[in-house]
């Protein structure tokens, strides 16, 4: 079974956010869609690792910021590489606004948001799936969204193809973290963007 087949799914890029007992937070997730159009819904499925998760789960309120091809790395790396429980990722931080519900959004390299209140929530091991229903949305620009594949084509750095001299390294394919080391076990998740081994790449010299 070649686990590479999974790459050829397709995916957008967001930035999920949402508050409670008064902390903002956000990460970036690939799994968001309209579910049904009457009444508006749509699903977003989120790594319980993720400290916005559980703003998420407590709240039952969330926004989608859409990632445009306009997006920078720095985008990433601010709310993908780094974890809400030891830094405020809206300290100082100035890309955003408040929509109607309170929560922040997005402004910087995204097309659109979109509000969304949870009316059920399912365990999925790992993640849990959200069912939302829309409470508002904007288009914010004209500008196509950032897919996956256009992420890791055109706006992660390309990084090196070497390792040491003598040594075996496995490059994450999402944000470049290296683990050094023969083997890398089945079960390895990525310490900077809980991506797991599946997301790795052997690289030799």
């Amino acid at each position: 079974m070649d686990k590479k087949t999974m790459y050829k799914l397709t995916y957008g890029l967001f930035v999920l956010t949402s508050q409670a007992e008064g902390k903002d937070s956000g990460c970036i997730i690939n799994t968001a869609g309209q579910v049904t159009s009457e009444p508006n819904r749509i699903s977003i499925t989120v790594n319980k690792a993720n400290f916005t998760h559980d703003l998420v789960k407590k709240s039952g309120s969330f926004n989608v910021s859409i990632l445009s091809e306009e997006a920078s790395f720095d985008t990433f790396r601010h709310f993908g590489f780094q974890s809400g429980r030891e830094v405020d990722k809206f300290a100082g931080y100035e890309d955003c606004k408040r929509s109607a519900n309170g929560l922040y959004y997005i402004t910087a390299g995204t097309n659109g948001y979109i509000s969304a209140k949870v009316e059920q929530a399912i365990d999925l091991g790992s993640h849990t799936m959200f069912i939302a229903s829309v409470e508002d949305m904007e288009v914010l620009s004209g500008t196509a969204s950032a897919s996956y594949a256009y992420y890791q084509a055109s706006i992660k750095p390309k990084p090196e193809k070497t390792a040491p001299a003598g040594k075996t390294v496995w490059r994450c394919s999402v944000c470049g973290y290296v683990y050094e080391g023969e083997e890398l076990p089945e079960d390895f998740v990525c310490p900077l963007c809980k991506h797991p081994a599946s997301d790795f790449e052997k690289v030799t010299q």
